[in-house]
């Protein structure tokens, strides 16, 4: 359990390409008015959208006990989770600040929407272990997952949950693994994966679609934790 007043460093992530700082630091003022105030104090570091390793690792390396707030949407905090997962740094302290009031990761994890709350959540909050939600393509999912419009086969451990022709299949990640959400041919079930045998499929996840299309997929629940600040 983390402290309520922890070393911490921002994680910025741009909704466009900027000029991309290599450490962390003071930034400008037109830039920092974008920050809530219980962050104002922070050391920061803008990063691009979906930061990876030449990014986020040099961090990782210079802070290696700092907590790590994210301000930025789902899908950037899920491309910071894959560089912990990656470096086996997962008993780093996590916060998120949403830049979108729509965040899923936000709801399935009880975060507040309102940037001032969620600030005030991730700079002072407890830090605990939650889920960790993988992929079989070597990604992370925190919030929403989704396949649309295809043929398949699809089971939650050992329950069924869909089989033929399907509309929409959503999948949340959560304090209890995955959960499949009931909709048209497809049945609820929480459980510790989801696995999807298909004739050739797109699938989103955190709002980013993968490049291709894929014959089967999986969101499975990591053997071990990761460490998110939450109420």
């Amino acid at each position: 359990m983390g402290s309520t007043d922890p070393e911490a460093v921002l994680l910025t992530c741009a909704s466009e390409t900027r000029h991309r700082l290599r450490s962390y630091g003071i930034r400008r003022r037109a830039q920092r008015e974008r920050v809530p105030a219980a962050l104002a104090d922070v050391p920061s570091v803008t990063l691009g959208p979906r930061p990876g390793r030449d990014e986020v690792d040099p961090i990782l390396a210079d802070r290696p006990d700092a907590r790590l707030i994210v301000h930025g949407t789902d899908a950037d905090l899920a491309a910071v989770l894959v560089r912990l997962l990656r470096t086996e740094r997962l008993g780093t302290e996590v916060g998120y600040v949403p830049v979108a009031r729509r965040s899923v990761a936000a709801a399935v994890w009880g975060l507040p929407l309102r940037p001032d709350a969620a600030a005030e959540l991730a700079r002072h909050g407890v830090a605990g272990p939650v889920p960790l939600v993988r992929d079989d393509a070597g990604g992370v999912l925190v919030g929403r997952g989704e396949m649309r419009d295809f043929d398949g086969e699809g089971y939650c451990d050992a329950t069924l949950v869909l089989r033929g022709r399907v509309r929409r299949l959503l999948v949340d990640a959560g304090p209890d693994g995955v959960s499949v959400l009931p909709d048209r041919d497809v049945r609820a079930a929480v459980g510790r994966a989801v696995q999807i045998g298909t004739s050739g499929a797109r699938v989103t996840s955190d709002g980013v679609e993968h490049p291709r299309e894929i014959p089967r997929w999986a969101w499975y629940r990591h053997t071990e934790p990761w460490q998110l600040v939450r109420p």
